[in-house]
């Protein structure tokens, strides 16, 4: 991190963002050739200490609000999808690993504060209790930036059949346990590096585990070690957030392509009008611009309500929690829809991968194909929420 940077205020970092977006968007395309974000991209962020927006104080980081991991991570996307992607799931790592016990913080972060945390949070492996731990094996695909971290969480169910309630959570291991498979060939965050990893019976301390049901009802080791009520935030909705944020930044990267590319083109099989003097495409600038800015608007209203709660260190109602992932579905569904209104407009010419246009649409497409952000899925878990009906979904 740059030398005086802890005295930033939250304005200063998306500055610096923004400033970094230029030289990411200059080797976007080597970013997606490598199929990982490039060691130098990761060294940019850190040195401007983008990489600690959402960690403790305690554990070197800034402890920043929920509104500047939006705009921060928006605009770094703005210049790479893919390395926007991973920043924003760093962020959320350092946040929830300011929910575990303070020796698992220090686990990560005593010798490096500039130690980067990969995941998989959706409990696809089992873990076995030990008389000091678990011993946790599985398969996890969707590893989001695992090249750059040396420390990786992942989610397990807890095998005990002492136990008269189930658990479940998130595993705190090393990046050097697991296998890191070759598999990440995608149409969408090609460069993300969200490889499959693999666990074959490693033994995890007891401290770094955190229950996620219980870190649903308040209940975590590590929240009140904190200066501020960011730990306190709703667990499901700020996980969800933090996949949102990057589509903002994806959604405006399409539309200043957009209208750069514009001066001096024709529609074709017409006599020879100008795209730009178009009634149609001032109306498809004007929705996709619209939609984003909604898409916005949107994700800060939620962080408003998220953080009124924490301020408290009050639960948040479950009904809001359900309505907040629905706010997160029709963010990204919002930038979804305006970059798709921009892919049509721009012709046959978006059909090129290496057209920005394109480039952004299939960052946002695979954004949205996450399982957490999945459009039919939340209209549905909404939906009963709203009619009072018994959910679909344990996580809320």
């Amino acid at each position: 991190m740059a030398e005086g940077t802890g005295a930033a205020t939250g304005g200063q970092w998306v500055e610096r963002a923004r400033a970094l977006a230029p030289q990411l968007a200059a080797r976007a395309g080597e970013t997606i050739a490598a199929r990982r974000v490039l060691s130098d991209n990761v060294e940019l962020l850190k040195r401007e200490g983008l990489n600690r927006v959402l960690q403790a104080r305690r554990s070197g980081g800034l402890e920043q609000s929920l509104h500047t991991h939006i705009d921060v991570v928006a605009a770094i996307a703005q210049g790479c999808g893919s390395t926007g992607w991973c920043l924003g799931v760093y962020q959320a790592h350092e946040w929830l690993l300011g929910l575990f016990d303070a020796r698992a913080q220090d686990d990560v972060y005593a010798s490096d504060p500039d130690t980067l945390v990969s995941a998989v949070i959706g409990p696809r492996g089992r873990a076995m209790r030990t008389a000091d731990g678990y011993r946790l094996s599985g398969f996890w695909p969707f590893c989001s930036g695992v090249h750059q971290a040396q420390w990786v969480l992942l989610g397990a169910h807890i095998e005990d059949p002492a136990a008269t309630v189930p658990d479940s959570g998130v595993f705190l291991v090393p990046a050097s346990a697991l296998e890191v498979k070759d598999d990440w060939y995608a149409a969408g965050l090609t460069g993300s590096g969200s490889n499959s990893v693999v666990a074959k019976d490693v033994l995890v301390p007891a401290h770094r585990f955190l229950s996620l049901p219980q870190a649903g009802e308040g209940h975590s080791p590590g929240a009140g070690l904190h200066s501020s009520d960011l730990y306190y935030s709703a667990p499901v909705p700020v996980l969800a957030l933090f996949i949102c944020s990057p589509a903002l930044g994806m959604a405006r990267h399409a539309l200043e392509a957009f209208k750069q590319r514009l001066p001096g083109r024709l529609i074709a099989y017409t006599f020879d009008q100008p795209q730009i003097d178009s009634a149609l495409t001032h109306a498809q600038v004007a929705e996709a611009a619209t939609r984003i800015d909604a898409a916005h608007v949107v994700l800060h209203s939620m962080v408003d309500e998220i953080e009124g709660y924490a301020r408290a260190h009050a639960v948040m109602p479950y009904a809001r929690r359900a309505k907040a992932r629905m706010d997160c579905a029709f963010a990204v569904r919002l930038c979804l829809e305006a970059v798709e209104l921009l892919v049509y407009a721009s012709g046959g010419s978006a059909l090129a991968e290496s057209n920005e246009v394109q480039r952004a649409a299939r960052d946002v497409r695979a954004l949205n194909m996450h399982g957490l952000l999945n459009w039919s899925t939340n209209l549905e878990t909404y939906g009963r929420v709203v009619l009072g009906l018994p959910t679909n979904s344990p996580v809320i």
